[in-house]
């Protein structure tokens, strides 16, 4: 059970343990992926995921975000336009707002890793919005009410 209190301004203070979630252990079925949330303020946004080989999530922008990725276990790829950088244990990936970028797994194994994005802004209720969508039309339509514009994939 998760050591959490509310600080008198509403802030959640305490320990919230590996396997569990803030929120009565909210966790995300996101494009595959299972995202548990561990920090949400206004300023910041902090949560796990674990990202199955052969799973991504495509070439998006946050306009008014930063995001930050910090490997665990496995490898990931992300790339910005045509360049693609490799990901292992202890690495951290920086990606600024404004910047498109994709997040793939194609290491043969699972990822495990802890994003963030500062400022909060509206993902946290994205995330909430896109629990178990598949369809990947709605999924765009989804993220762009949540300040997250996809691009539109590549011409065959």
């Amino acid at each position: 059970m998760s050591d959490q209190v509310l600080t008198p301004e509403g802030a959640l203070q305490g320990v919230t343990l590996m396997g569990e979630g803030i929120n009565d252990n909210t966790s995300w079925n996101v494009v595959g992926h299972t995202y548990t949330p561990k920090v949400l303020t206004e300023n910041v946004f902090i949560w796990h995921a674990a990202i199955p080989d052969g799973t991504f999530v495509p070439p998006h922008i946050h306009p008014t975000q930063d995001e930050w990725i910090t490997v665990l276990t496995g490898e990931l790829e992300v790339e910005f336009g045509e360049a693609c950088h490799k990901a292992s244990p202890g690495d951290t990936i920086r990606m600024p707002r404004g910047i498109a970028h994709g997040i793939f797994n194609r290491s043969g194994d699972e990822a495990t890793c802890v994003f963030g994005v500062a400022p909060s802004r509206k993902l946290y209720d994205l995330f909430e919005a896109l629990d178990g969508v598949t369809d990947p039309e709605e999924l765009v339509r989804i993220s762009a009410l949540h300040e997250v514009d996809f691009l539109p994939p590549p011409a065959e």
